[in-house]
C-alpha cells in the first residue's frame, strides 16, 4: 500500500512536533527558534511554517495531540464504577502514559513559564484536576484524599526522580507504580 499525501503531510507534521518538542525540553520554550527546528530536520522555514505558522501554534499542536490519550484516559474512568479496581487501573494506565511522554513532562518541567502563558498550562491542570476527582473520594478522609492525589503524584514525579537512580527504567516505572496502588489501596474504605 503507497504513501497518500495526506500520510507524508501527517508524518512530517510529527516529526517536527517531535524535533521541536526535544529543542524546547531541552533548550527551553523561549531559546529555541523556528529557524534552528527547520534546521534540525533539514527543511526550509517556509516548509515549516506550511505546517505551524508561529512557535505558539507548533507547541500547542504538541500539547493537542499528545494530550489526547490522557482524555481518553480520563472519559473511561469518567464512565467506570468508582472502586478500589479502578482506581488501580486508573493508575496502572498513567503510569504508562507517563512512560511514552517523558519529552512532554520535561517540557513542562522545564518551561514553567511558557505553560503559564499559554493555555496548555490551563488545560494541563484541568487534565490533573480531573484524575484527582476520579481517583479520591470527596467525602473521605482528609488523609485518604491525599493518599490518592498522592499516589497520581507518585507515578508523575518518579517519572523524573528515578531517572538518576541506578537501575533498569522498567523495574523503577514497576517500582513506582507499586509505592502508588499501595497508596490507593491504604486510601480506599470497604
Amino acid at each position: 500500500m503507497g504513501s497518500t499525501p495526506q500520510a507524508r503531510r501527517g508524518d512530517t507534521r510529527a516529526r517536527i512536533q517531535d524535533v521541536a518538542l526535544s529543542l524546547f525540553a531541552e533548550q527551553g520554550y523561549e531559546k529555541t527558534s523556528l529557524r534552528e527546528i527547520a534546521e534540525h530536520l533539514q527543511v526550509t522555514k517556509a516548509a515549516l511554517y506550511y505546517h505551524f505558522k508561529t512557535k505558539e501554534d507548533l507547541v500547542i499542536s504538541i500539547f493537542d495531540d499528545r494530550s489526547k490519550p490522557f482524555d481518553e484516559l480520563i472519559e473511561w474512568g469518567g464512565k467506570q464504577p468508582r472502586t478500589l479496581e479502578t482506581k488501580q487501573e486508573l493508575l496502572r494506565r498513567y503510569s504508562a502514559l507517563l512512560a511514552d511522554a517523558g519529552p512532554l513532562f520535561r517540557f513542562i518541567q522545564e518551561n514553567q513559564a511558557t505553560m503559564r502563558e499559554l493555555s496548555i498550562g490551563e488545560s494541563f491542570k484541568v487534565r490533573l484536576f480531573s484524575l484527582f476527582d476520579l481517583i479520591k473520594e470527596p467525602d473521605a478522609p482528609l488523609g485518604d484524599q491525599v493518599r490518592c492525589i498522592s499516589a497520581l503524584f507518585t507515578i508523575h514525579a518518579g517519572t523524573f526522580a528515578l531517572k538518576d537512580i541506578e537501575g533498569d527504567l522498567k523495574d523503577k516505572q514497576k517500582a513506582v507504580l507499586e509505592v502508588a496502588l499501595e497508596l490507593v489501596t491504604s486510601a480506599h474504605h470497604a
